[in-house]
């Protein structure tokens, strides 16, 4: 049973952890490093078997320019019969000028292919707004046959908000529609000491579309909420998706859970539906909490209540 259910680590010091389980049977990890400076993935068997699988380093940011800071939350994606990895990464003189870009496998072995660069993630052609400031957290998912994209992005006027956008896409790097603000920052677990809610994760089950995210900084405010939608429903209309109003995961330091949060799903051999994210096992050290480099991945069995919806707690 490769879930610990005590709140300890599962694979240590590796946040925004993101893990894809193929038709075939295998496993990929991929996950922010403390260095913030490369793309590793681990592939295995099984769940139990990635802390202990090999790390393959698939590509490392750049001296300068563009992609030379802030390598930040990796994932992998099988589109179009290809491997795509989506990643967030600033500059060396700018760190904080962080966008969306992919990269894209040349063969189908992620691990021994060589991966290109594929530039940043392009908006629509009438779309004058996305990625135009502080741009992260990109996922993609498929509902109803129609491939959407789902990003943090900040507006950039007046203080800086970090609000979630989606859009249709047209191809794995471009979007197809402008962008529709999904949810802000509304409630006073989403603004502790910063107005965020970033690291979209997408999960769908009997008809419904359940879309968690992370709010509040990195810290031990840090918390998941979550949106849902029906899945036949129209995803670009805001009105199609319902919040939380309250945390779906927030720190419990009875279980020596700080901070959890940024979280994708996966399935075991079971088929049990997974919830992976990362927590801390006590507060982030003095200091801005992006520099500890205490935030470990970890995984639970998600349960499921009498109305259909995913409990995390």
């Amino acid at each position: 049973m490769p879930v610990c259910e005590d709140g300890s680590p599962w694979i240590q010091q590796r946040a925004d952890p993101y893990v894809l389980r193929t038709p075939e049977g295998w496993y990929y990890f991929l996950a922010t490093v403390p260095e913030y400076d490369r793309i590793a993935i681990r592939r295995a068997r099984s769940l139990e078997a990635l802390p202990g699988a090999p790390e393959t380093v698939v590509w490392r940011r750049h001296a300068h320019g563009p992609m030379s800071r802030h390598i930040w939350a990796p994932e992998m994606h099988w589109l179009d019969g290809q491997w795509y990895i989506y990643f967030a990464a600033g500059e060396k003189d700018d760190p904080w000028k962080i966008r969306p870009y992919a990269l894209v496998c040349a063969g189908n072995d992620p691990l021994a292919d060589p991966w290109a660069e594929c530039g940043m993630v392009q908006a629509a052609p009438d779309d004058a707004f996305s990625f135009q400031d502080f741009s992260l957290d990109m996922t993609v998912f498929t509902a109803q046959g129609r491939r959407y994209a789902v990003w943090a992005e900040k507006v950039n006027v007046g203080k800086k908000i970090s609000n979630l956008y989606i859009a249709e896409m047209a191809t794995p790097t471009r979007l197809k529609t402008a962008q529709v603000l999904l949810t802000t920052p509304d409630y006073a677990w989403e603004r502790q000491g910063f107005w965020v809610n970033e690291g979209p994760a997408v999960l769908q089950r009997g008809g419904r579309v359940f879309l968690t995210y992370s709010a509040s900084e990195t810290g031990a405010c840090y918390c998941m909420g979550m949106l849902t939608a029906r899945q036949d429903a129209d995803l670009l209309d805001p009105q199609s998706w319902r919040k939380e109003r309250f945390p779906v995961l927030a720190t419990d330091e009875r279980r020596h859970l700080y901070g959890p949060g940024h979280n994708c799903f996966t399935q075991d051999a079971d088929g049990r539906d997974i919830l992976v994210f990362h927590a801390r096992d006590g507060e982030a050290a003095p200091g801005d909490p992006l520099d500890d480099p205490n935030r470990h991945a970890r995984l639970r069995v998600v349960q499921w209540d009498p109305e259909g919806c995913p409990r995390f707690a």
